[in-house]
């Protein structure tokens, strides 16, 4: 079954990245508004009623800035951290709130998503990797450094969304205070391009077939710099560029890559252990 991959918005100013197939999704993060997520998903081909669950990483605004209105509206089970929910101000019901804790394994009809502890300046913050029996994709954002685990579960993927926040040049000779630029680059911050460039050169998988390039900071980083960066390195892995301001591209890991998602709404039951 193939499995559709896209980010909806990725930068400070909002992320939620989108993992499915032809029956269920779910949606990592909720930054940006109920209706900005529902029409770029719309633009996308994409539809919420597909949507099952979403997964939080942390509490910071640019991940949950929409949570509250989409798991309303949608009644969608929630999964994040007891120190996520307590760092949060959310107007959403109990029976919505599930937890999520270090190492756990939640499936979401045909989808198992792992959750695991990062290194990141908020309360219990989680990395993400979903697995679908023949894909498996990461999210490995807001980073301060890799650890053991990151390397061992970004050398599993076939597609990740990966922290590229910050060109290390940019940032210092940047017009940022000092201590900003110490906390950025402090190892509870954000990855550099050179960091998340090693990752990529000493563990990918050769089955890596897409490389989303997310969390760029607008004053630090630059598109293009950065696109070039990996394009250099990039042997059979797509690299695309994930914008703050756009949808990407919906695409496609499987036998068919013309294979668009169909917009079947079949239920499927949630469980998590």
């Amino acid at each position: 079954m193939p499995l559709f991959v896209s980010s909806v918005a990725s930068g400070s100013n909002g992320n939620c990245y989108y993992v499915g197939n032809d029956s269920e999704a779910i949606l990592v993060d909720a930054g940006i508004s109920c209706r900005e997520t529902e029409k770029r998903l719309a633009r996308q081909g994409l539809s919420m009623q597909r949507v099952k669950a979403i997964f939080i990483s942390h509490e910071h605004t640019d991940h949950i800035k929409g949570l509250s209105v989409l798991a309303n509206k949608y009644q969608l089970p929630v999964f994040l951290s007891d120190g996520t929910r307590a760092g949060c101000r959310l107007a959403i019901p109990d029976r919505l709130l599930h937890p999520l804790a270090d190492l756990q394994t939640v499936t979401v009809g045909a989808l198992t998503i792992t959750s695991f502890r990062k290194y990141h300046d908020a309360a219990d913050p989680h990395s993400f990797l979903i697995n679908s029996g023949e894909h498996t994709v990461g999210v490995f954002t807001d980073i301060g450094r890799v650890c053991e685990r990151v390397m061992d579960y970004f050398r599993q993927c076939d597609a990740a969304f990966l922290e590229t926040n910050y060109d290390e040049h940019m940032l210092m000779g940047g017009r940022y205070p000092f201590f900003l630029k110490n906390r950025i680059r402090g190892g509870y911050g954000h990855l550099s391009n050179r960091e998340a460039l090693e990752l990529f050169r000493q563990y990918r998988s050769p089955k890596l077939s897409h490389l989303f390039l997310s969390h760029l900071s607008r004053d630090n980083n630059d598109p293009e710099l950065v696109y070039n960066l990996f394009s250099e390195h990039r042997e059979g892995t797509e690299i695309i560029v994930a914008g703050r301001y756009a949808e990407t591209a919906v695409y496609c890991l499987g036998s068919n890559p013309l294979l668009a998602p169909s917009e079947l709404d079949v239920h499927m039951n949630v469980t998590y252990g």
